[in-house]
């Protein structure tokens, strides 16, 4: 049976905010999606992609800021399990996640999401997430591609990278799970990507995505992130959502007829929907649930267990784990009022929810409770700083939990500074000159200032760690679970630390990635800066040592032993450090190249074997636009942590038919790097970069050189276009009168909303594009109309709004 060309358009778009268009003619089913990535989110009511509404009651699980923690593929694998088990109970078939972006800087509003800045890391879990998902006959959906890492103008910024940086960095996450794991689906995201949307850009979608890494999966934009119909279509977007957008269809259909678009591409956008349905409909779905409350409780129990083997324990002068007969102030809202998940999307509707409090009760602890401070603001009063102090001078041992209320940090928006409240500092400074044996315990999706860090004697690091967090923290506590958490990000002492500075968010719409190479880790080793603590770090209740390092066949081995009196679980990390000359700058001190989780009894030793790949010895030639291979010497470094290394060698690396060559070889010699130079040029920033480089001039100008040839420019603001901003429509005379308008109509939705979504709603409206209303409802036509109003051409511009408002209405 034939499809009409309109029947066909229809499906690219999605039929409602949360479900597609069907056409059985051609196999393509109506599917159900549902945000993720840690929980599920379906709404069965009010919709909406900003986690505003109610939603259906699930079990929400450890970040991924989180979950980065545990090192974990097995783990994280069985987290994917849950929430695939929880999607096909509930009649989702797509999980929109995991987000495997890169953390760019630590203020990114929405990094509780992501795991790392670390692509390696990055992308092992993200594949492992993928498989557990997808291994219960639901679809993952991998986002967001790519180059979004920062919040703030997120709809209408450009990421500026240089193709090193893109290769390296920021699509190789993306790349190895794709290649490792086949996510049902890929999501783009809302920003350009060197001057061109990522729902339209060809480069992206086609060469790279399908062509290169042989992707054969399906291509749905964010919620409202396309900016052009066809565009989009012959790019290699197959599904605009939400929906209903009937405009989707009828440009496609305009464009085929008169001969801008050829039907093939729309025939090639049909054939991917049409597999995802395929695929979907073959694999096996998980047994009917029979005894929810069974399931449910099993899949708490999962996400404590996640919670405690991701937590890292930071510091730790003898007072942990706590003793039985200890009295104990638990001190902080925070213990009664979890802060376990960010806000935005991802918000869960908690099956069942924990505290700390609770927990430690249940335990058996004699405990007493003061607040501390109120939980929504973080502000801190002088009765409740007395309280606090008093509680912790009467008992044994002190437990301050606190960190980021929820207004911090959020989908939407950037932080604007790097600092707790000034309440839970000062809450914290005093509760340990109450109490020498002072236990911090923190809370919140991304690194704080701690200059308070010298005073408490221990502290340990929860993250956001879900609905049973505070179950998990008692475990690590009480030492019922031995720590083994290391950071999947760096911690810097201060902002100023980091290399961007106070240059984050950059709120120009030409984002400008002027740090290249040197992020996180990368940044850190290459200006000799100390971290508070450095990526890969974390303590444990046991030691470790590390001894025999050998290397043969391309596989790194060693002995561990476990030398303390428990059992523990040790992140053991493998580097890669280049000598002088073997890469061409921009080039790091060294790279993460494998990781592995060892668990180990009291006494136990085991030989540790990982294989360093071909991907370990390579770097991306930008001239060439390829990939090279970089035979030469290297020294690898088996650590605890980033700067924590136990044992090192140096090899001759070489390349046989693809696969690498290894062999011992003598030390090379050092040749001193200057730390910095009056006359930077790119070479030499790149080569040595130093602390605040990136937001100077110079660097302005280095890494205009660095990208090369066909910078994008900005667009002008005027003549405004769908694509425009609210703020933009300041620059007309029109504009600023609809200002009235919109703060009338914004007044009433969020006057219903909490703080977080206010504040969110509030630093997104500015930076909105015009044509985000159409996921409002609001035809595309009419949109177009407003925007030739603001231009100037009031009556024919308001004469298309009334027509697409008329024609919208009369097709119901």
């Amino acid at each position: 049976m034939g499809m009409t060309l309109e029947e066909k358009a229809n499906v690219l778009a999605g039929a409602s905010h949360w479900r597609t268009n069907g056409l059985s003619t051609c196999g393509v089913e109506n599917l159900v999606l549902s945000d993720g990535p840690h929980g599920l989110r379906k709404q069965e009511g009010v919709e909406d992609h900003l986690g505003i509404a109610e939603s259906v009651p699930a079990t929400c699980f450890p970040t991924a800021s989180a979950l980065a923690c545990s090192f974990d593929r097995d783990l994280v694998e069985e987290v994917g399990v849950a929430l695939g088990e929880e999607a096909a109970e509930q009649g989702v078939d797509v999980i929109l996640g995991p987000g495997v972006n890169i953390k760019r800087h630590p203020l990114c509003g929405r990094n509780f999401e992501y795991f790392s800045e670390d692509p390696l890391l990055s992308g092992e879990l993200g594949a492992a997430m993928v498989r557990g998902i997808q291994s219960c006959g639901v679809g993952a959906c991998l986002k967001h591609f790519a180059g979004n890492s920062q919040e703030y103008a997120r709809m209408v910024s450009d990421s500026v990278i240089d193709e090193r940086a893109l290769r390296e960095l920021y699509l190789a996450p993306f790349e190895r799970v794709v290649r490792a794991a086949h996510p049902s689906a890929i999501m783009t995201a809302y920003n350009r990507l060197n001057g061109e949307y990522c729902s339209q850009h060809e480069w992206l979608l086609q060469r790279v995505l399908r062509r290169e890494w042989g992707y054969d999966g399906a291509v749905i934009s964010d919620w409202g992130a396309m900016s052009s119909s066809v565009a989009s279509v012959r790019a290699g977007l197959d599904l605009c959502m939400p929906g209903p957008r009937p405009d989707h269809a009828r440009a496609v259909c305009e464009a085929v007829r008169e001969g801008e678009l050829d039907e093939l591409v729309v025939d090639e956008r049909l054939s991917a929907l049409a597999r995802l349905s395929e695929r979907l409909r073959e694999s096996p779905r998980s047994a009917p649930v029979l005894d929810k409350e069974a399931f449910y409780r099993a899949h708490a129990d999962l996400a404590r267990r996640a919670a405690a083997q991701s937590a890292v324990l930071l510091k730790n002068n003898a007072v942990l784990p706590l003793e039985a007969s200890q009295t104990v102030a638990v001190i902080g809202a925070f213990a009664r009022m979890p802060r376990y998940q960010g806000s935005g999307s991802s918000r869960i509707n908690p099956k069942f929810l924990d505290n700390l409090w609770y927990r430690l009760e249940q335990r058996g602890y004699a405990a007493t409770y003061a607040e501390g401070y109120e939980p929504v603001m973080g502000e801190v009063t002088p009765q409740q700083l007395r309280e606090a102090e008093e509680a912790a001078a009467r008992a044994d041992v002190a437990v301050v939990v606190a960190g980021l209320p929820a207004r911090y940090e959020s989908e939407g928006f950037d932080r604007k500074l790097m600092v707790m409240p000034r309440g839970h500092v000062e809450l914290i400074e005093r509760v340990c000159a109450a109490n020498s044996r002072t236990i911090v315990v923190l809370q919140g999706g991304a690194p704080m200032e701690m200059p308070w860090r010298d005073l408490p004697a221990a502290i340990v690091l929860m993250y956001l760690s879900g609905c049973q967090g505070g179950g998990a923290a008692v475990d690590i506590l009480s030492g019922d679970v031995n720590p083994s958490g290391k950071l999947g990000e760096t911690w810097p002492e201060r902002l100023e630390d980091t290399a961007l500075g106070q240059g984050f968010p950059d709120v120009n719409r030409e984002v400008c990635y002027r740090e290249s190479l040197f992020v996180g880790y990368r940044y850190y080793d290459a200006v000799g800066v100390e971290p508070a603590y450095p990526f890969g770090f974390g303590l444990s209740y046991t030691s470790f040592a590390y001894r025999d390092l050998r290397i043969a066949g391309g596989v790194v081995s060693f002995v561990l032993e476990n030398t303390g009196r428990r059992e523990g679980a040790e992140v053991v990390q493998v580097y890669v450090s280049p000598a002088k000359g073997i890469v061409p700058p921009p080039t790091p001190r060294q790279d993460l190249a494998a990781f592995e989780k060892v668990l180990l009894a009291p006494g136990e030793k085991r030989c540790v074997e990982m294989a360093l790949p071909v991907e370990a010895f390579r770097s991306w030639d930008a001239r060439a636009h390829s990939w090279c291979e970089r035979p030469g010497a290297y020294e690898v470094r088996v650590a605890s942590s980033s700067r924590d290394v136990r044992l090192s060698t140096y090899i001759d690396v070489g390349f046989e038919e693809g696969a690498v060559r290894l062999s011992l070889c003598d030390a090379p010699t050092a040749c001193a790097i200057p730390a910095s130079s009056a006359d930077v040029s790119s070479r030499d920033l790149y080569e040595s970069p130093y602390p605040g480089c990136f937001v100077s001039d110079e660097a302005a100008r280095a890494f205009e050189s660095l990208y090369g040839d066909g910078m994008p420019a900005p667009p002008p603001v005027t003549p405004l276009t769908i694509d425009s901003t609210v703020e933009d429509m300041g620059a007309v005379w029109l504009g600023r009168r609809m200002f009235r308008i919109i703060d009338r109509v914004m007044a009433g939705p969020t006057g219903k909303m909490d703080h977080v979504q206010r504040t969110m709603m509030r630093e997104m409206a500015a930076n909105m594009p015009l044509r985000s209303l159409t996921t409002s409802g609001v035809p595309l036509a009419a949109v177009e109309g407003f925007v030739h109003m603001l231009n100037g051409h009031y009556l024919s511009g308001l004469a298309q709004v009334v027509r697409a408002l008329v024609r919208a209405w009369a097709h119901g």
